[in-house]
């Protein structure tokens, strides 16, 4: 089965409201010293094609209960480098208007403005992620993903062709990206839902933070105190102050506010799902 029921490890803190995920590709180069997926899937930086995945998704499509909302996507970007030659994604696109599937579609990348002649006939909701609107930042923590002028110009294109738009300021680091949150919200002023997340640290995510930031990580592991589920978070005090200054800034500006994964307050969903007609 291609399309799943989206089901993170049965996190106790995960807030989404039910739907189903799928991942046109395994794996995905952007890269980013931040991303999660190297813990369970191998070479998780470099993209596969799956077997078959078009003529097994449209059967499971035939099947598909169509009041769901499928997400694209949560374990690899829908649009890897290879999408520009290949438009896999494009042609799941292409089978979810003509079956009339509902879909959120999230990426770091603006190759999706290619695909809004069929976005805007779809029933869907289009989110970026943007770390940081600082372009220098943004290069070193995901050197392959397009920059974010790029994907904010992008969203803001489908956000003038009516289409309902999102973004995830994620994962928000102490001493680095929160220092531009400002900025970052600023530039994401047009969208409706804007979900937040700290940066959480496993063993494979630890190494490549040290690795690449080590004045930045010394100043940060000594935050990271609570454990859940496989993870270290920043300390529950500390953690919340940060949420609590991102909603009421993004609140302030009437877009409505989710946090993922934090055991904090989302409305009036986490993920932006509510957008999706």
């Amino acid at each position: 089965m291609y399309i799943r029921p989206f089901d993170p490890w049965r996190s106790r803190l995960c807030t989404c409201p039910f739907k189903y995920t799928l991942n046109p590709y395994t794996g995905c180069d952007h890269a980013c010293v931040y991303c999660y997926i190297t813990g369970y899937i191998p070479k998780a930086f470099r993209v596969r094609v799956k077997e078959d995945l078009l003529p097994k998704l449209e059967k499971e499509l035939r099947r598909f209960d169509k009041r769901h909302i499928i997400a694209l996507s949560y374990s690899s970007d829908p649009y890897p480098t290879i999408e520009r030659e290949l438009g896999i994604t494009r042609k799941v696109l292409e089978l979810f208007r003509r079956y009339d599937i509902r879909c959120l579609l999230l990426t770091k990348s603006d190759m999706f403005e290619r695909d809004l002649d069929i976005l805007r006939e779809l029933r869907c909701a289009i989110g970026i992620t943007v770390t940081t609107a600082d372009e220098r930042k943004a290069k070193l923590l995901e050197p392959n993903a397009p920059p974010p002028k790029a994907r904010i110009r992008a969203l803001k294109k489908a956000w003038r062709e009516g289409i309902p738009v999102y973004a995830r300021i994620d994962p928000v680091i102490p001493f680095y990206t929160w220092e531009d949150f400002d900025k970052t919200l600023d530039a994401l002023s047009f969208v409706r839902h804007i979900t937040v997340s700290t940066l959480k640290l496993r063993p494979d995510i630890r190494a490549r933070m040290r690795a690449k930031f080590p004045e930045l990580m010394e100043k940060l592991e000594t935050l990271y105190t609570e454990r859940h589920e496989g993870y270290l978070y920043i300390r529950r005090d500390m953690r919340f102050k940060i949420l609590e200054e991102a909603r009421r800034k993004i609140e302030a500006k009437g877009i409505t506010f989710g946090s993922c994964r934090e055991g904090y307050y989302s409305w009036p969903t986490c993920d932006g799902s509510h957008l999706v007609p």
